[in-house]
């Protein structure tokens, strides 16, 4: 198979599952831009219960990340995520049937509880090679953030025609979707990693948080989404301010995402291709520091918060694409998911703290120092990068083979995870092909070719 570009697995697997995450993150976005308006009309109605009701499913993702994440190890990554995608149903049905905000509230806690983000980025891993992984991330992270560019146009839209309650029922026939996807457009796999890797529970877990390479990459996720969701609490304000209605945004936001896509692209091509990702990844942060500092110093002007959006979404894109594909490469084996976990959890949480430190600030110091706080953050955290080490490239091969069924692939990824050298091997059974990734100091490839024949 060839490695200069992704196969087709590699290619069905980037759009059913991108699309999968882009869904997911689209029924978070749309209610930003319309909740504050239509959620007067509900019974129980306060600013406090506002905040719960926008924060508490990202409050709910972050705790159950983890044990998704765990539980994706142990009973695959397919039946979690469909799992986790009847639950996120269940509380959009309860949110779209609510008169009063407590029900929404519990219907947007419920909506979190199907916290499937560490299960995809898991099986993306597992379903690519290591030296195309970056793309498939890559993909995802784009249909992230072309979820929040037409959510920011689908959410008034749809508000305005069918009301509040149309938001959540429109979220729920999304996810009816993603749950068709999941099943009949992501390949099946079985993936397999070393024993030695699987430590009990606590300690894993512990070891994991405390990994120190890792932990970077915690703390970064946590800052880059706590950054953007605490300056989406006054710039929508700052654009209205400086002469663009709102239901003029979404024309703005448009051409800024897209815009912003497009030049981090060669950043990106530049980073693999010479093999500079760690000072692109500091690259990027120092960016976003910059649009940041740009947003607090810059007169108030149109085309001042145009260029400074620009600059933060193309480091926000390169950031939000490069840091899973980092973090899938340097996670043992075997814990991939767990791993996983750790991390969406800390995304999710820094959106709620974010969002909550965003208010606070704003009320007690003024929304402009919303950008001050969050470029200082922002700056420390391009000094803990600075600590990365580079990343190690191992070897990784796809093979043809003659295995069609679940319980085969199971038998012989067994026997090839206790072979000499092999890191990780993932059969996906309905294409018969055989990734492995090994240790080519070690390996015994003929050895491995005549398992795979035989």
């Amino acid at each position: 198979m060839s490695v200069s570009g992704l196969n087709r697995i590699e290619k069905k697997a980037a759009f059913s599952l991108a699309s999968v995450f882009g869904i997911r993150m689209l029924g978070l976005f749309m209610i930003l831009p319309v909740f504050a308006i239509y959620g007067e009309q509900l019974t129980g109605y306060s600013p406090i219960w506002l905040g719960l009701a926008i924060g508490a499913y990202g409050l709910t993702q972050a705790l159950l990340q983890i044990p998704m994440g765990i539980l994706s190890d142990k009973f695959g990554r397919k039946p979690v995520i469909l799992a986790g995608l009847v639950v996120f149903l269940i509380g959009s049905i309860i949110a779209a049937m609510s008169d009063s905000i407590y029900g929404v509230v519990l219907g947007r806690a419920i909506q979190g509880m199907g916290a499937i983000a560490s299960a995809i980025l898991a099986l993306a891993a597992d379903l690519s090679r290591e030296e195309q992984r970056p793309k498939v991330m890559a993909t995802i992270g784009m249909f992230i953030g072309l979820s929040f560019t037409f959510a920011m146009i689908l959410g008034p839209i749809v508000a305005d025609n069918f009301g509040l309650s149309g938001l959540f029922w429109f979220t729920g026939v999304l996810t009816i979707v993603a749950m068709f996807m999941i099943q009949f457009m992501v390949p099946n796999s079985v993936n397999k990693a070393p024993r030695g890797d699987s430590v009990a529970l606590p300690k894993q877990i512990s070891r994991l948080i405390r990994d120190p390479q890792l932990s970077r990459l915690n703390w970064g996720i946590f800052i880059l989404h706590m950054a953007l969701t605490a300056c989406f609490v006054t710039l929508p304000k700052q654009f209205v301010a400086s002469g663009l209605a709102l239901d003029h945004h979404w024309q703005l936001y448009l051409p800024t995402l897209l815009g912003s896509f497009f030049l981090m692209v060669p950043f990106m091509i530049y980073a693999m291709k010479k093999q500079k990702e760690k000072p692109m990844f500091s690259a990027a942060i120092a960016l976003l520091a910059i649009a940041l500092f740009s947003l607090w110093l810059l007169p108030l002007g149109l085309w001042s918060l145009v260029l400074s959006v620009v600059l933060f979404f193309t480091a926000f894109n390169y950031l939000e694409a490069t840091m899973p594909s980092i973090l899938s490469r340097i996670a043992p084996a075997g814990v991939k998911g767990s791993a996983m976990g750790i991390y969406s959890s800390s995304q999710f949480l820094g959106a709620f703290v974010g969002g909550m430190l965003g208010g606070y600030i704003a009320s007690e110091f003024g929304e402009h120092t919303i950008f001050l706080v969050m470029a200082i953050v922002t700056v420390l955290w391009l000094l803990l990068s600075f600590g990365m080490k580079p990343l190690k490239k191992s070897k990784n091969f796809s093979y043809a083979t003659k295995i069609d069924n679940e319980q085969q692939a199971d038998i012989i990824a067994e026997q090839l995870i206790n072979m000499p050298g092999v890191i990780e091997a993932t059969i996906v059974h309905t294409e018969a092909v055989a990734y492995l990734k090994v240790d080519e100091k070690i390996v015994d490839l003929v050895a491995i070719k005549a398992l795979l024949k035989s």
